[in-house]
């Protein structure tokens, strides 16, 4: 886990948001699902312990859950979804922040493609397995990074292109085609 976050949350939002952590074990899937909403509907402050959460799932299940109600708050988690990202090495936790991410979708985009500057090829990996999940809203930003000055986001973005195969594919070789 990591030790040092700087979450905003209130103590009245830890009390419902530890109710609603326990509901995503339920042994109820409609349970899951409403807890799954309900913190969507909380925003940011709950941000930080889904991301606790998901660090510290012991199962698929748990990590999954997490990963869907962090993905229904939206842009304000993608920040701080990378982040961790970058300094959480568990494959498992990079695998369901990354679907995570890939549901966010548009809002999503930019941040990943800026963070596939890493050197850590597992995570950009994963980083350009949530963009081909974003699919088609992905394929022009990644056409612009095709000529970016950072070689390995040039790099990351013909790869994704490639992966993402008839969504991406005929793009980058129209691109690569007009360029001549």
């Amino acid at each position: 886990m990591v030790e040092n976050d700087n979450f905003r949350e209130t103590s009245g939002d830890k009390k419902k948001i530890d109710q609603l952590l326990a509901d995503l074990n339920a042994p109820s899937l409609s349970t899951r699902h409403e807890a799954v909403r309900a913190f969507a509907s909380m925003g940011e402050p709950a941000v930080g312990p889904l991301i606790r959460e998901l660090e510290g799932a012991k199962d698929n299940d748990r990590r999954w859950y997490a990963a869907m109600a962090i993905s229904g708050i939206g842009a304000a988690a993608v920040a701080p979804l990378l982040s961790h990202m970058k300094v959480q090495k568990d494959t498992e936790f990079r695998r369901y922040a990354a679907a995570a991410l890939g549901t966010i979708g548009i809002p999503a985009i930019e941040p990943i493609i800026e963070a596939m500057a890493s050197d850590d090829r597992q995570m950009r990996g994963f980083l350009s397995g949530a963009l081909c999940r974003i699919g088609k809203p992905a394929v022009e930003p990644l056409i612009r990074r095709l000529k970016d000055a950072d070689d390995i986001i040039r790099s990351c973005a013909t790869l994704t292109l490639w992966q993402m195969g008839e969504t991406g594919l005929p793009a980058m070789v129209d691109t690569l085609n007009e360029e001549g």
